[in-house]
């Protein structure tokens, strides 16, 4: 019997025991549906942290010198958190020896932030905007266009010029059906004059990025952050990883001879990067990808087993059509290979219709919620 008998028999069996042939593919159509949407869900988990959540909160090629980190997804100790207390402040003097330091082909800006609470004549009270005061090229660094506007100067950072740019959220609430270029919003009662607003940036982790108030460090800005309780951050950027990889050394240089480190001593600040921020990341990415694979894996076997056992009845009732056969001249391999081929066939029925299933599944979760959930053809191959 050739190949293409073997399926033109199985397929004709298949039409024949519709229900058998049904929960024969249930199993394997589900294990394989699963294993394929686990598999991009994580994918998309995977891509809005390192794409969404990393690029937008500390950039490319950045590394952002902090007292201690901002972002960790590891067990942070009692004793730790009290080290980190003890930490010496991050200094206005800090940042500009840090400056001084850095080789060519680097970007640099003071960063200091806090939560407010902005007011203008057209409405009074209404959420919180995130407030940064930071020199000219945090927008570089940080890759912030503006919608209506400009950005402020490092003319107008250095004289403390009362301006700001503000986020798209921020102007639609505060300046309802207004274009708030050049009217005044006012933060702890000191006005500042707007002079752009934002794109739009979308939000990560449920943090709108479109509710902020910009202005320069050096204006009255820094008292509404109380830069004077040490800063939030010093940003800086290389324009290759490897100039920034330098930068961050002769950062760390720095640092330590201001906090007269000796050499066996830890560093008593973080130099933090994308990488380094997504370090706990990378161990969960790890679990949850081969809890994705053995989880319907477990489900796969199961559904060959279910295979196997139809099969194992689906031989004892047809004894007599193999008698039959048998008595026409059929050999043993021609037996087997017709109820192998049969089952090949329910088992690669039931694995097309998983992946399709698991495409669609996949597009689902992408609509549905912020993930970019994608499917990874790896997960299809196995």
């Amino acid at each position: 019997m050739s190949v293409l008998d073997a399926i033109r028999l199985a397929l004709t069996q298949i039409r024949v025991q519709k229900l058998k042939s049904f929960f024969t593919l249930l199993g394997v159509t589900i294990g394989v549906m699963f294993l394929i949407a686990v598999v991009s869900i994580v994918n998309g988990m995977s891509k809005y942290m390192e794409e969404d959540f990393a690029a937008k909160f500390l950039g490319v090629n950045t590394f952002t010198l902090r007292r201690f980190p901002d972002f960790n997804m590891g067990n942070v100790t009692d004793a730790m958190w009290k080290e980190w207390q003890r930490r010496p402040l991050i200094t206005v003097e800090d940042a500009e020896a840090v400056r001084d330091a850095l080789p060519p082909n680097t970007h640099w800006a003071i960063q200091d932030m806090t939560w407010g609470n902005p007011a203008t004549s057209y409405r009074n009270g209404g959420p919180q905007s995130l407030v940064a005061a930071v020199s000219a090229d945090y927008f570089l660094i940080k890759n912030l266009d503006v919608e209506r506007g400009r950005v402020f100067t490092e003319q107008e950072e250095q004289v403390g010029a009362p301006v700001v740019v503000i986020g798209k959220e921020t102007a639609d609430t505060y300046f309802p059906n207004i274009d708030p270029l050049g009217r005044e919003i006012r933060l702890e009662g000191l006005p500042f004059r707007v002079i752009g607003v934002l794109e739009k940036q979308g939000s990560t982790f449920g943090i709108s990025l479109d509710r902020q108030v910009i202005g320069p460090f050096h204006s009255a800005l820094k008292r509404v952050t109380k830069s004077r309780r040490g800063l939030y951050g010093v940003l800086v950027q290389g324009q290759t990883a490897d100039i920034n990889l330098d930068a961050q050394e002769a950062a760390r240089e720095v640092m330590r001879r201001r906090h007269h480190l000796h050499p066996s001593e830890p560093d008593d600040f973080v130099m933090e990067t994308s990488e380094s921020a997504l370090s706990g990341w990378q161990s969960i990415k790890q679990a949850l990808v081969i809890g994705g694979i053995v989880l319907p894996a477990i489900g796969l076997v199961v559904g060959a087993i279910v295979i196997m056992n139809i099969m194992l009845v689906a031989v004892a009732d047809r004894t007599r059509e193999i008698g039959i056969r048998k008595a026409l001249g059929a050999k043993r391999r021609d037996i087997m290979s017709q109820f192998l081929v049969e089952s090949a066939t329910l088992s690669l029925f039931g694995s097309i219709l998983g992946i399709v299933l698991g495409f669609g599944l996949s597009i689902l979760i992408r609509r549905i919620s912020p993930l970019p959930s994608s499917v990874a053809l790896w997960s299809v191959v196995v």
